[in-house]
């Protein structure tokens, strides 16, 4: 199996556990609801951002076509920098970090692209599929589905503490999906191998 099949493959795995995962959560879940996987620690939350990885925000209805506009260049952008890879025939490792970065991208940006015109809204009710009404949004402004939340460490700052003094600490705060790992993880790996993944 050559490498570009390989990363097609990976890719397109990817991909459909990313897209599965966040259908099921949109068409069996409302907005805020949870269910704890393992204790307090492991908790499916479903959240939507309009913005980037782990929930960021970004100026709006303007700034959300600014994004989704910009993620499109980027895709394209990183989907001709994997084949120039594989055409250079370096290390798998690279190949499937670029892979994981791609797909992640990818993941997200169809949730932006499309879901506001195939979902209705989340808000005290289970989204349905290609509701008759149309959906909430229109193409490039739909919300990422968000749903793994990690709160593991729980506490209180002191109120020596120069900011937020008193106030609830929890780590891990952010709620991601799994196209946001996706990225994270393409990403860590081409930081901790890029001697060996960019030898000369």
């Amino acid at each position: 199996m050559s490498k570009t099949t390989k990363s097609v493959l990976f890719i397109l795995a990817i991909l459909i556990l990313d897209q599965s995962l966040k259908i099921w959560i949109k068409t069996n879940m409302t907005l805020g609801q949870e269910h704890r996987i393992i204790g307090n620690w492991f908790i499916l939350h479903f959240i939507e951002n309009n913005g980037m990885a782990f929930g960021m925000e970004f100026a709006g209805k303007t700034g959300k076509q600014i994004l989704s506009i910009f993620r499109i260049i980027a895709i394209v952008g990183i989907g001709w920098y994997l084949l120039h890879l594989i055409k250079k025939d370096v290390s798998y490792g690279l190949i499937f970090s670029v892979s994981a970065i791609l797909a992640g991208a990818i993941g997200n940006m169809i949730d932006s692209a499309f879901y506001g015109m195939i979902f209705n809204d989340s808000y005290f009710q289970v989204a349905s599929f290609f509701p008759e009404g149309g959906g909430y949004s229109s193409f490039l402004h739909g919300q990422v589905v968000d749903m793994f939340y990690f709160p593991i460490i729980r506490g209180y700052y002191p109120d020596w503490f120069p900011w937020n003094s008193g106030g609830e600490f929890i780590f891990f705060r952010p709620v991601f999906n799994l196209a946001d790992s996706s990225i994270t993880i393409g990403v860590t790996f081409i930081l901790i191998f890029q001697k060996r993944f960019f030898e000369a």
